[in-house]
């Protein structure tokens, strides 16, 4: 996406189908090189301690870039703050991280609970589409995000009062899936960096301050 121009719904359907694919191929190869919301913060997943005789150190903050204001894209953000006094890029930064570790480790444990309210529609209906064919293989998923890295604002547009941002993230996960006897068939139990971009879409200015997820796709 570009700093300006129209927003064509029809990648927005598109973006619903790739994020479908991408879950899907992630779990399958498993390696590839905001928000005011949510109101409750995400639980972090457990995870196993490193063998030997000193504990691993708790992983550093997220990296946060955020544009340069004199930039277009930085432009494109000072608009939004314009028309909604509460968007800063360094706090939507923080809610986009809350988000994504929300979503990616409730569509490992089948929770669509959680996952509708901060998905849009369409990719809702991926998600779902994801969860109920693992259910029915008798597949459970296990994910483990060891740590964020980075993220990024990456691009932004801007139409009438219709904010569409995308990140990019640097993870580190765990991914692997298991059969109905709890043998593995897919991934793999090692950690792995991970980098997705993921569009986030909210109208400025209403009551609802949910940053809504439209696209992903793997960088």
């Amino acid at each position: 996406m570009g700093a300006g121009g129209d927003f064509p719904i029809d990648l927005v359907i598109l973006g619903g189908i790739a994020l479908f694919l991408v879950l899907r191929l992630r779990s399958i190869l498993g390696r590839r090189e905001g928000f005011e919301r949510p109101a409750e913060a995400p639980q972090p997943m457990p995870t196993a301690a490193t063998p030997g005789p000193t504990a691993p150190a708790a992983p550093a903050p997220a990296s946060r870039q955020v544009p340069d204001p004199a930039s277009p894209l930085g432009q494109t953000l000072l608009q939004m703050a314009q028309i909604d006094a509460n968007f800063r890029p360094d706090r939507f930064l923080d809610g986009a991280e809350g988000a994504f570790r929300i979503i990616v480790t409730a569509f490992a444990a089948g929770d669509r609970v959680r996952l509708h309210p901060l998905l849009s529609d369409d990719t809702y209906r991926a998600f779902e589409t994801a969860i109920a064919a693992r259910e029915a293989a008798g597949e459970t998923q296990r994910t483990e995000i060891h740590a964020i890295p980075s993220a990024t604002i990456e691009d932004a547009l801007l139409h009438d009062r219709t904010a569409v941002v995308t990140v990019r993230f640097v993870s580190d996960q765990v991914n692997l899936t298991h059969d109905s006897t709890g043998a593995p068939v897919v991934g793999t139990d090692a950690v792995t960096e991970i980098t997705d971009l993921w569009t986030f879409e909210r109208v400025l200015g209403t009551p609802d301050p949910t940053w809504r997820l439209v696209a992903a796709r793997s960088a």
